[in-house]
């Protein structure tokens, strides 16, 4: 069979049938008259052994080594080429990744494109201060796709840099939240951590409400900052969290801070103080626990936190007793 008629019937090139000849990989056995090649079935099979193996990311030098070496055991390069192929998805993929970042920003114009790009690069740097920088400048110039300052914010293991993406998160609109969801759900346990921290710092009802729902979230330390969270918004299911914490010892000033916030609302502050006192009058409560339930009174307006500190300074427990004596003192003060 002529070379024309091969590369017809095979769907390789004619040209590349010359090349695979140059090559030793498929030289015709036979010639006509004329002088032209000419290709046996044997020929042919190993022209369509040849594609197959290219087909699997074999390079014409290791195609040869398979067809030829009666030595050659193909596991190893087998193995190889799935390490290569794998480096090349997850090159792919990041590369598909920033392009649709940069499309997200809806660019004006090549400029904006270049700023996006450097922006995207500088939050990858090794450098923290280069990252702190790029945070920051995110909001200020060309803006960054939330979707990197996520990824970003959730990987961030400098205080400083984190908390520069977290600002530019609480900048970036509504789409933060719903992103920052999927962090929750992480199963590593600083992943959930920093995402409830990002959240914490939107002041937007979709981050109240993922804060609220998290209240009830597997991970303590989750559900802890979303009650801190929550005080300052005025979210009264946060009180029972709030109040472990400050029991458990738990960034117990916070805690309290937040309570107090919520203890602001006048139809709040007695049902707060009634469930401090439930906690005082727990009689598994430990005498430090009952100190800081007793230091959370201060804050907590109203007639039930006021008798209540009348008859902690009467209580049994001298430090309890002189601690509330004092903070009634101060009320009383006003």
């Amino acid at each position: 069979m002529l070379i024309g008629d091969v590369a017809r019937r095979s769907g390789v090139s004619a040209r590349m049938l010359r090349h695979y000849d140059s090559l030793g990989l498929v030289r015709p056995t036979g010639r006509t008259g004329a002088g032209y090649r000419e290709y046996s079935g044997e020929d042919i099979r190993r022209i369509f052994h040849i594609e197959s193996l290219r087909s699997l990311g074999l390079s014409l030098r290791d195609v040869g080594r398979a067809l030829d070496d009666p030595g050659f055991t193909p596991s190893e390069l087998v193995d190889d080429l799935i390490r290569q192929t794998r480096e090349r998805i997850a090159a792919e993929t990041e590369l598909l990744t920033r392009l649709r970042r940069i499309g997200a920003a809806e660019p004006a114009g090549w400029e904006d494109v270049l700023q996006i790009v450097a922006l995207l690069q500088a939050l990858g740097s090794k450098s923290a201060g280069t990252r702190q920088r790029a945070a920051l400048s995110s909001v200020e110039e060309v803006p960054v796709p939330v979707e990197a300052l996520v990824e970003a914010a959730l990987s961030e293991t400098d205080p400083n840099v984190a908390g520069a993406l977290r600002w530019a998160l609480a900048q970036s609109g509504d789409g933060a939240p719903a992103l920052l969801a999927e962090g929750l759900g992480s199963p590593a346990a600083e992943v959930r951590k920093r995402a409830v921290q990002s959240i914490a710092e939107i002041p937007s009802g979709k981050a109240t409400a993922l804060l609220r729902d998290a209240l009830a979230h597997p991970d303590i330390v989750v559900r802890r900052y979303a009650a801190v969270a929550l005080g300052p918004r005025g979210v009264a299911d946060a009180v029972p969290t709030l109040i472990d914490m400050i029991v458990e010892e738990a960034n117990d000033v916070d805690a309290a801070d937040a309570l107090s916030a919520l203890a602001g609302r006048p139809a709040l502050a007695d049902q707060i103080a009634a469930r401090l006192v439930d906690c005082l009058t727990d009689g598994t409560v430990g005498s430090s626990a009952r100190l800081r339930l007793t230091q959370a009174l201060a804050d907590i307006p109203g007639s039930t936190a006021s008798r209540t500190l009348a008859d902690l300074s009467h209580d049994a427990d001298r430090a309890v007793a002189l601690t509330a004596a004092y903070i009634l003192g101060v009320r009383n003060a006003r």
